[in-house]
């Protein structure tokens, strides 16, 4: 009989996964009964040590993602034992066994006094066990009215199922107020993000939240678990809540399918782990606490609700800055992932180089190139306002004689015209133009590059791309596993 069943709920599963990784399972159907009650002892010992903890100590963090998770539940009410060993029953049982009598017999009533037996509600296990909202994250909250039908105490879960709930801070990734879950095709991708979570969460439990480097998130915990799982088609979403009694809330972000192809090129490629380099070291904000790395990969996650930066938009910023620094290397280089994104990620086959030629060469052989450089900046990302730029140069080009290598209104349409991604179109011809601008000597930003970071980046490129930080340090998860060994 299976004990354990990783179900299609982002937060069973999350925890189903830690509860394998704490019982040192390759998956979470490989967890006995055993190692239940191993997993089982480990949370009670956790929560309780949390929940009786000073304020002022490092303990507390923990009890502090639990009250983020379980605000009402009786290891985080404000009125809770200060004492462990009177609180420890409470919290023992939640997860006592089911009725030791055969689950899948619908013939067989169980223990009478333990209740009726119901499926329940993430894996159908018959259950005798009832669980309400205090305990279940996301499953309503004090302010909402309770859902359950009338005369229902709460919602069956069976015990494998209560110990993966409150396994889930486990192979989450944390923070004092919230956490973040991973849903994803590829289980060894699911099964590495939770085993780091689960150092993460032993690091917070014995040295707090202060005790980790600021400014990592868990996208890029996701991107090093993809390129160690798999490097085919795989859709992954991450699942960020608040379980708040005021202001709860769910964001949901996902990445295309194709992203995994997108790492093992860039990994397997110099100028392109140059360019990803590149856009690290322009995200880093250490005196805001961000980490450039992080910063990075949060771009290849595309929010549900459409409120994302996307890659190509931020890769457009730092071409397009007029104080960008950026040698012709450092350019080529972020161009040529802007590219790469492109065509593997959305599958855009791309020749934009005629349209970019004309462009440059108005730019070029203008009295002003700066200014007509300003003007094409303006109008870049507007469909309307390039269509008019694009009528212009092609004119004054004719009038010069410059026939042979012009490109007419034909090969404009899939940048002014109404399509699909002709947005990123446009981003990916500003790429090009400033390109072949730089190529040709005429000053796309006001600054030089610096030698020093020149330098740097060389010293970098021959690394891992998404292993090390771009200053050359250990991302947070890295750096405690080398700890532990």
């Amino acid at each position: 009989m299976t004990t354990l069943i990783a179900t299609g709920h982002p937060l069973q599963r999350a925890g189903a996964w830690a509860v394998a990784v704490i019982a040192e399972r390759d998956d979470p159907g490989r967890v006995s009964v055993a190692d239940l009650d191993t997993v089982a002892s480990v949370l009670v010992a956790d929560v309780l040590a949390a929940a009786t903890a000073p304020k002022e100590s490092s303990r507390y963090d923990w009890w502090k993602v639990l009250f983020a998770l379980y605000p009402n539940s009786k290891a985080t009410h404000s009125k809770r034992p200060s004492d462990p060993n009177m609180l420890r029953p409470d919290i023992e049982q939640f997860f006592t066994p089911d009725d030791p009598d055969d689950p899948d017999d619908p013939d067989d009533p169980g223990d009478p006094d333990a209740g009726p037996r119901r499926p329940c509600t993430f894996c159908s296990t018959r259950t005798a066990a009832v669980w309400a909202k205090s305990n279940l994250p996301l499953f309503d909250t004090s302010k909402a009215l309770n859902t359950l039908p009338p005369g229902v105490p709460g919602w069956p879960v069976c015990r494998g199922c209560r110990i993966a709930m409150w396994a889930l801070p486990y192979g989450a990734w944390v923070t004092a107020g919230s956490a973040t879950v991973l849903s994803c095709q590829e289980p060894d991708a699911e099964r590495e993000f939770a085993r780091r979570n689960v150092r993460r969460a032993r690091r917070v439990m014995h040295a707090g939240f202060s005790g980790l480097p600021a400014g990592t998130r868990p996208e890029l915990v996701v991107l090093t678990a993809l390129r160690d799982a798999t490097d085919g088609l795989c859709a992954t979403t991450l699942w960020s809540f608040k379980n708040d009694n005021q202001e709860p809330w769910l964001r949901v972000t996902r990445t295309r399918r194709a992203l995994p192809l997108f790492l093992a090129t860039v990994d397997g490629n110099a100028p392109l782990r140059r360019g990803w380099l590149l856009l690290r070291r322009a995200l880093a904000r250490p005196d805001a606490g961000r980490s450039g790395a992080s910063e990075a990969a949060r771009l290849l996650f595309e929010a549900e609700d459409g409120r994302s930066r996307p890659l190509l938009g931020q890769l457009h910023r730092l071409l397009a800055d007029p104080d960008g620094a950026w040698s012709v290397d450092d350019r080529e280089s972020l161009v040529r992932l802007a590219f790469t994104y492109a065509e593997e990620v959305f599958g855009m086959e791309t020749d934009l180089e005629p349209v970019a030629t004309l462009i440059a060469d108005w730019i070029a052989q203008g009295t002003s190139p700066r200014g007509r450089l300003a003007e094409y900046r303006k109008a870049a990302l507007s469909d309307y306002e390039l269509g008019g730029l694009l009528v212009k140069a092609y004119a004054l080009l004719q009038l010069r004689g410059n026939k042979s290598r012009l490109v007419g209104p034909e090969s404009w349409k899939p940048l002014i015209g109404r399509r699909p991604r002709a947005w990123e179109q446009r981003m990916l011809l500003f790429a090009q133009v400033s390109v072949l601008l730089q190529q040709r000597g005429v000053a796309v930003s006001g600054k030089e590059a610096d030698p020093q970071r020149e330098g740097e980046i060389e010293a970098l490129v021959d690394r891992s791309t998404f292993g090390a930080d771009a200053e050359g340090e250990c991302d947070e998860y890295d750096e405690y596993e080398m700890e532990q060994a």
